[in-house]
């Protein structure tokens, strides 16, 4: 089987993938000694063009531990990306000096583009609103190893469904496993984009919409909180009105199961009260964790792949021609940009999923 050489969607994995690398990630649990100079020699590069704690945390904590270099940046402006440089040439450079990559980008699409132009592995660690695979690694994790499985499960999705790229993937992600009910609680205003419920129909996803965090609670064995992205908000009024729709604090967690566990990408502000912290059901920052222990098991496949020359990029000539409505789209400002096949059907953009506007001949 060709090995996988790039994690810039959840669609990228298979179950199989996930089986092996969580196996590698347990053994990696139990006898972390063996793995300590596993990567010696290799070298991570880190391109965040967007503020980030954990996951540029564990990231580096996962090359370290294995043995391995890191080097990169927390801010563009110290980058010739502040003097106009493009995504593509960036990436050959940044290519030329490591063994695989790790990119953020508030441009959604920015790491399936990054993977056009890169001859290592290129993993996604945040597009914008769109999609952060390695965080549904994190919580893949969090929920095989608290729950002891994946499957049979019911799942509350709580706070900004629409710009919640942690969201997004894990939805993706649980089409893999069996038995899952998803309860989708948001304001209308943040519902999921079209493009993942049109998906979630079409997989024949169970799901219910509610506004109303408390009258789920009682149903969920799994309840994962998001917070109200206030750099997705174009108007700052509308971010106020919403930032603080849902609280979940202790007193409601009585009426909720004695095993459920409570989890959140992090950070938070505000949607869980501190009197959470202390509750045994309360996961996220053993979350954290796990999430630097898969990372370390995805570093250890990827790094190890023998560098290779993309093919030249060329626009796939059955995508609908013309422009990506998504203002936060990379190819908006990398106009030269091939047109590529997006799975959520050919008339949206291959790199970010949303609607594309047909050009007038």
């Amino acid at each position: 089987m060709t090995p996988m050489r790039k994690l810039v969607n959840v669609g990228d994995m298979s179950r199989k993938w996930w089986d092996d690398l969580y196996a590698r990630c347990r053994d990696i649990i139990a006898r972390p000694e063996v793995y300590a100079n596993s990567c010696s020699g290799k070298i991570l590069a880190s391109m965040f063009y967007e503020p980030s704690t954990r996951t540029n945390f564990s990231f580096q904590a996962a090359a370290q531990r294995l043995g391995a270099g890191v080097f990169g940046f927390s801010d563009p402006v110290g980058t010739s990306a502040s003097k106009g440089e493009t995504l593509a040439d960036t990436i050959r450079m940044t290519a030329a000096y490591s063994s695989a990559i790790v990119i953020r980008s508030p441009q959604e699409g920015s790491a399936t583009a990054a993977a056009l132009y890169s001859e290592v592995p290129i993993i996604n660690a945040g597009d914008g609103g769109h999609s952060h695979p390695t965080q549904t690694l994190t919580d893949l994790t969090t929920i095989a190893e608290k729950r002891g499985e994946i499957g049979n499960i019911r799942i509350g999705l709580c706070g900004d469904l629409k710009h919640g790229r942690t969201v997004h993937s894990l939805v993706e992600a649980m089409e893999m496993f069996p038995n899952i009910s998803f309860y989708l609680i948001s304001p209308p205003e943040l519902r999921l984009p079209d493009y993942v419920s049109a998906r979630m129909k079409k997989q024949q996803q169970d799901f219910v919409i509610s506004e109303s965090l408390v009258d789920c609670i009682p149903e969920l064995d799994v309840l994962y909180m998001t917070r109200i992205q206030r750099e997705r908000f174009k108007d700052a009024g509308e971010y106020r009105r919403l930032k603080d729709v849902y609280i979940l604090t202790a007193k409601m967690l009585k009426s909720a199961g004695s095993d459920m566990l409570i989890m959140h990408p992090l950070p938070r502000y505000g949607e869980i009260a501190t009197d959470v912290d202390t509750d045994p059901r309360a996961a996220y920052f053993e979350q954290a964790r796990y999430g630097m222990l898969i990372r370390m098991a995805l570093l250890l496949d990827f790094m190890h792949l023998p560098r290779r020359m993309p093919p030249v990029p060329e626009s796939d000539p059955d995508v609908l021609p013309g422009e990506c409505t998504n203002p936060a789209c990379i190819t908006r400002s990398d106009a030269y940009l091939p047109k590529i096949r997006s799975r959520s059907g050919l008339d949206r953009c291959g790199y970010c999923d949303k609607k594309v506007t047909e050009m007038l001949l």
